[in-house]
Parts: C-alpha cells; structure tokens; sequence
C-alpha cells in the first residue's frame, strides 16, 4: 500500500503534539511525537556529502532513494494510509522534501515565542531538585535571563526551529506550508482541522474528540530531565495565564511573530489575533 507523507514541525511548546495527537484520532493516520527521521536524514546527508569516502562510491540518483528508503523502512509495519512525520528539521529542509516527496505538505505549529518562553521557564521551575539537559552548563541555567538566552541562539531549542520556520515561509516552497497558531488550536480544534483537512486535500473525519485527547512520553521526558514536556491534557482548552518571566524579558521576544505579515511569502496561515495575557 502506498502511504502519503506529510510532516508537523514548527516552534516547541506550540502544539505539535496536540495536533498529533488529534489527528491520530483519525483512523487513516499515523502521527505523534518527534521522530528519529530527521537525525537518521542528517547523518545519511553527511556521509553522502564531498569529503567522505561514501561519497566517492555513490552515484547522485543513489541519494534520494537512500533517503526515502529511510521513510519506507522506519514505517514500512505501519498500516497507516496517511503519515505525519514530526520533527523541528524539516522547516530547514523544505528542498530536500520537496525532492523527495512531491505531494506531501509541511505543518508547522507556531505560538508567541514570549509565550514559549514562559511555558518552557514554567516546566524547568517544576523541577527544582534536577538539572534539564537543555542547559550545557551552569551559566546557561543559572537565572531566568540565562536560560531564556541559552534557548533563543541559533542551535537551541528555540532558536533553531524559528530561524528554519522562517527560512521555510519566505523560500521556494512555502505553498506547501501551512502555520497553525496554537491560540485559535486550542480554542476552536472544531474550525482549525477541517482547514488542515482541505489543506492536505483529505476528506474531512467526523470522529474527533476534543473532551478525549491523551498523549504522554515520560521515558523520552524524564531522560530529558524536563518532565511533561509532551504531555497532552484530556481536553482541549486555551488556559489564559500571566506569565511568570521578568517584564523585560517577555518584552523582548515579542514581535518575532513574523508569520502574521504575508505580503512576502506565499505560505498559508492559521492564526488567532494576538493576546498578551
């Protein structure tokens, strides 16, 4: 049988699992949290690149069967007609998925990163008694103002995924983009997944449950020191909150929302107006 293959990425703490979660409600689909897919695509791509022997031996119509072949093998017992594969990589590698699958669609799932910030600051403060593997060392995890910093550079948890978010909606292929805002997911699931539906051209499920929505990971969580980091609440809700990072510091990630302005990219867009509260 062969599966189509569409992928979930996007910023953290900004409801990928959520929608993972949901759309597997739909017995079509796989989907759920991060997958090794896009470290095993890496690793093939660096041994495959100039300067290796591997190089040397292989033809270029080898790569795209090679990586392909990765997809096929990891999901080749899954008897889903239809697979979100999800990882923060892909926004980075919209070519090369665009190569490799011609028809598939890239869903990346957004949020305030001020927000993001403090839903991360919230889950490391629950933990007072062990040290997040987020943080290499202790000056990055020694205050608010350190660990907020140590997420945003360019190869951490933060910064990373909003620089390829932004590479992928102003690039060549941002058509086959769609930015969910987490907001309007968690307050109306009802009107976003039809529009996910027609955006992958499927028909609509009828069987979604938003008062039934579980998901959990505690081994991967717990390994990271970050326990619930991909914990799903039963019920779909937004839960309006004051955040508990220092003024200046929620100040000055907001903006970053770039998503919002659509006179450059041709990317599509689901999103809530913003609240700062």
């Amino acid at each position: 049988m062969t599966k189509q293959f569409h992928f979930i990425s996007g910023l953290p703490r900004s409801g990928s699992t959520l929608l993972a979660a949901l759309l597997r409600q739909n017995p079509r689909f796989h989907a759920s949290m991060s997958s090794p897919l896009g470290a095993l695509v890496s690793a093939n791509l660096q041994l495959m690149s100039p300067g290796t022997e591997v190089s040397l031996l292989m033809e270029e119509v080898h790569k795209p069967r090679l990586l392909k072949g990765l997809f096929d093998a990891y999901y080749g017992d899954n008897d889903a007609r239809v697979i979100f594969d999800t990882n923060r990589q892909w926004c980075a590698k919209l070519p090369l998925l665009a190569e490799l699958f011609p028809e598939a669609k890239i869903i990346a799932c957004v949020r305030d990163v001020s927000w993001i910030m403090d839903s991360l600051e919230r889950l490391i403060r629950r933990h007072p008694f062990q040290n997040s593997r987020l943080f290499g060392s202790d000056a990055d995890r020694a205050t608010v103002y350190s660990r907020v910093e140590a997420l945003a550079r360019h190869d951490r948890l933060v910064g990373f995924p909003w620089a390829a978010l932004k590479e992928a909606f102003y690039g060549e292929q941002a058509e086959s983009l769609l930015i969910v805002d987490y907001d309007l997911l968690a307050r109306a699931p009802g009107k976003v997944l039809p529009l996910i539906y027609d955006f992958i051209d499927e028909p609509c499920y009828d069987g979604h449950d938003f008062d039934h929505v579980e998901f959990d990971a505690p081994d991967f969580d717990e390994a990271l020191g970050l326990s619930g980091l991909h914990r799903v609440r039963p019920k779909v809700a937004f839960q309006p909150r004051r955040t508990i990072l220092p003024p200046d510091l929620f100040k000055k990630f907001q903006g970053m929302d770039f998503w919002r302005d659509l006179t450059a990219s041709k990317a599509n867009v689901i999103t809530a107006q913003r609240t700062d509260e």
